[in-house]
């Protein structure tokens, strides 16, 4: 069984999408098949170069940076989301599958959770 977590929230501003990490990694170090999709304005956390220190937050893109480590299998965005926030893959963490069917995504996993 598969657990696909979707991250609709933008990185800063609310703690939904760093819970929706710590709950990925932490189905991933327990050798449960998870994985990641993007959609919103939650395709801004796939952004590199980010600089959250004013905020008083860690960068996204450091957390994100861990998932192989974690053993997370797929991390998956919303193509036309990334158009619209204009996250383009040279802008984009490496790794990253751009889809233009979510409905496939949902549908190739046994569980499905909302960070937000």
């Amino acid at each position: 069984m598969t657990t696909l977590i979707i991250v609709d929230q933008p990185p800063y501003g609310s703690w939904a999408g760093r819970e929706a990490l710590d709950m990925v990694f932490s189905l991933a170090a327990f050798d449960q098949p998870s994985a990641l999709l993007f959609i919103g304005p939650g395709v801004n956390w796939l952004r590199t170069h980010q600089t959250p220190a004013e905020l008083g937050q860690k960068s996204a893109e450091k957390n994100l940076s861990a998932a192989s480590l974690f053993g997370v299998e797929s991390i998956f965005a919303d193509q036309s989301a990334c158009e619209q926030y204009r996250v383009t893959q040279e802008r984009m963490l490496p790794g990253v599958a751009l889809t233009s069917n979510i409905q496939k995504i949902l549908n190739a996993h046994n569980r499905v959770a909302f960070a937000g």
